[in-house]
């Protein structure tokens, strides 16, 4: 397995800092998984100069990462056969009708895949939008969905987009098609480079109170340095999240003239 490299450095340092190309060709040679945790000088990304795209060196970390995805993905379902059926039979309980929802999301090399999950809303809420976007969510989750969401049990059938190599159990959450300002600034700063994932460091550091541009800042971070050990680490920070129900906010809408105000 690939050794880890992490070099921290500020933003405006690294276009003036030679020994960071130095060491990234270091680390091409010997087959190191070289990572460079960069800070924002500001949270902020509203303005492109402030996100920086620097591709790192992770040696064969790339391949080894689909062989894990597909090992723990396949052992997951197996495993999670029971309680995802019983899952599937409480949805179906609360609410008649389709087990699973599906929904075209952008992927990897900006292709649309089929993701899935499992159906926490009524029958007749209104497609193609994020919760965020749906007039009153509220009205339209279920009472079986509240609780699957709040424990992102709803995203365990997503094992399988993982298992057909549609994801990865770690990356930037796969978004659907109609927000084409962020998708524009993914497609700029090659997020879009990696394959969308389960979780991932928007995940684990804030959720749904991250305003969708921050949320580009965690993605560009995460497609620039992403390696073994920055994938143990969001998974188990996502363990805890999950089991916490932390930053879960139904319907969250960021507000970005209260951030400017503050």
């Amino acid at each position: 397995m690939a050794m880890a490299m992490a070099i921290t450095t500020e933003t405006r340092k690294l276009k003036s800092n030679n020994n960071i190309e130095r060491v990234l060709l270091y680390g091409q040679k010997q087959h190191l998984c070289v990572g460079i945790m960069y800070f924002m000088m500001d949270d902020s990304v509203d303005e492109a100069g402030d996100l920086v795209s620097m591709r790192t060196s992770c040696g064969g970390y790339r391949y080894f990462k689909r062989f894990l995805d597909a090992l723990i993905s396949g052992v997951s379902l197996i495993i999670l056969a029971v309680p995802m059926l019983f899952i599937a039979i409480i949805v179906y309980l609360d609410d008649p009708g389709k087990v699973f929802f599906s929904q075209y999301r952008i992927g990897q090399g900006y292709k649309k895949f089929k993701l899935y999950k499992f159906r926490s809303m009524r029958i007749n809420t209104p497609k193609y939008l994020a919760t965020a976007d749906v007039e009153h969510p509220d009205k339209y989750i279920t009472k079986v969905g509240y609780f699957i969401r709040k424990y992102s049990l709803d995203e365990l059938p997503q094992l399988f987009n993982v298992f057909k190599g549609d994801m990865s159990l770690v990356g930037p959450r796969p978004l659907i098609s109609n927000e084409p300002q962020i998708h524009e600034l993914r497609l700029q700063y090659g997020v879009y480079d990696i394959k969308p994932g389960i979780t991932g460091l928007a995940q684990i550091n804030g959720r749904d109170t991250v305003s969708p541009l921050n949320k580009v800042k965690w993605d560009v971070k995460y497609a620039n340095n992403f390696c073994f050990l920055m994938d143990l680490k969001i998974l188990f920070a996502t363990f805890l999240k999950v089991i916490k129900a932390a930053d879960v906010v139904e319907g969250y809408k960021f507000d970005v003239a209260k951030k400017k105000r503050a």
